[in-house]
């Protein structure tokens, strides 16, 4: 428990803006940032939301041979706290290349698990301001991309549709949070991979150490490129809005207008979201590819392929659709899966798991599916790409048999995995639609972290 003093203000200070009503779910790894989080959120729960549930989890990566050890050392830290703790370890063949990457998703999805299983809807993560400034300066180092990513973390970012992640210290530095621990008279574990050089973050770790103004020049960037980036999130949702429509399922149209409008980096940007949903890829297709496209549809009638997309512009409209290339084949997907990277496919009680596969070009050709002002042609060709379940795993019977309550309910493929606050309104637009489940909000009350969040 923490004496009165800059540990209770620091609490109240970084927890007041988040409703934890619901209780949180708090990532602990041992070291300092986590072990200063854990105390930090247990003082303010017990002050803000005392019937609400604290579960400290611990992630073994099982990467070194002293890590199940150090989860024990915070089980019993917990322990001694009356805090419910939890160790959830990673199991299997770790990559031989992009180890860290692979142990973060690991470390999120184990979280994940842990408060699903709890019935916890939110996971505290204690990523600070020195966190923040690696991974701007990390990724401003490889250069590329389209900018967004130099906002950093997000304060909140949703995990798989369901879950948030909260990340309430970005705004304290570490130095800060160490001071607190030491007047507690708390100690904590220091993790050697965190000045293994062989390592990208390490090696940032350690020039910033080395100068402070460049620790400043990054918080600051990640905040200038946080405002743009909802800013520019949220003329990208206006556009879509109002030039976006869904003729039929599988098909996206685009009016006429839109390749003329004047605000051409929302355009882009608004075109690259639709085409990644449209074709049910993670990651958005190259920004200044996107934009010749683009360019090609203003200068006339066009039919062109992109991230597993058909953009045809027509007199009537720009239509996307599902390229009939690399759908995934005939094979028995359980409820719940993720198919195509487009669809959620969900069965009745009875049910667990059936034979899926495209509709495909003969037996679209053969459905009498009519859409006004839409080309057949068109309705057909993306209703091909459409996934309809057959009774028997084997080649598709000749009739298609009916399963009870099946649903094939779409997804936007570039914001289901993780989805950044600073994203909302692209997000929440294009869920809007194509008929996806509507965003659950993030649980921030008014002012919280990186003020753009708020705004969104």
């Amino acid at each position: 428990m923490l004496t009165p003093g800059a540990g209770s203000g620091l609490a109240e200070a970084f927890f007041q803006h988040i409703d934890f009503s619901g209780g949180a779910v708090a990532a602990v790894s041992g070291g300092s940032d986590s072990i200063a989080l854990l105390v930090l959120l247990k003082h303010h729960l017990d002050r803000a939301f005392p019937a609400a549930p604290l579960l400290a989890v611990t992630v073994d990566h099982a990467l070194r041979p002293g890590s199940g050890a150090e989860a024990a050392g915070v089980a019993a830290f917990c322990a001694a706290r009356g805090i419910p703790h939890r160790i959830m370890v990673w199991r299997g063949e770790k990559p031989a290349q992009g180890l860290p990457a692979a142990a973060r998703e690991a470390r999120y999805r184990l979280l994940a698990e842990a408060a699903a299983q709890s019935g916890i809807a939110a996971i505290a993560t204690g990523h600070t301001a020195d966190d923040q400034a690696e991974t701007v300066l990390m990724r401003q180092a490889r250069g590329g991309g389209d900018g967004r990513g130099l906002a950093g973390m997000a304060p909140a970012t949703l995990y798989g549709g369901k879950i948030w992640i909260v990340r309430p210290l970005l705004g304290v530095r570490r130095a800060t949070l160490r001071a607190m621990l030491r007047g507690e008279g708390i100690a904590w574990a220091e993790d050697p991979t965190n000045v293994d050089k062989t390592f990208e973050r390490p090696r940032t770790r350690a020039a910033l150490a080395a100068d402070e103004g460049k620790l400043h020049a990054a918080l600051a960037l990640a905040e200038l490129s946080a405002r743009a980036r909802l800013d520019l999130g949220l003329r990208a949702a206006a556009l879509i809005r109002a030039h976006a429509g869904l003729p039929c399922a599988g098909l996206m149209r685009l009016a006429p207008a839109f390749a003329a409008v004047p605000d051409r980096e929302a355009a882009i940007y608004a075109l690259r979201i639709l085409l990644a949903t449209a074709g049910g890829t993670r990651f958005l297709p190259d920004q200044r590819v996107a934009a010749a496209l683009l360019e090609g549809i203003g200068a006339g009638p066009l039919r062109a392929t992109l991230s597993r997309v058909v953009a045809d512009s027509r007199r009537s409209g720009i239509f996307l659709y599902r390229e009939g290339r690399g759908l995934p084949p005939v094979s028995r997907v359980s409820g719940g899966s993720i198919w195509d990277g487009r669809r959620r496919i969900t069965f009745g009680d009875a049910v667990a798991s059936a034979v899926i596969a495209p509709l495909g070009a003969v037996a679209a050709a053969a459905s009498d599916a009519e859409v006004a002002g839409v080309a057949r042609s068109l309705v057909r060709r993306a209703l091909a790409a459409e996934p309809v379940p057959f009774g028997t795993p084997g080649p598709p019977p000749s009739g298609l048999e009916s399963i009870a309550r099946f649903a094939a309910l779409p997804v936007a493929a570039p914001f289901l995995h993780f989805l950044s606050c600073l994203d909302l309104a692209p997000a929440g637009a294009v869920a809007a639609l194509i008929g996806a489940a509507a965003i659950p909000p993030p649980p921030l009350r008014g002012h919280f972290g990186s003020p753009p969040c708020a705004e969104a």
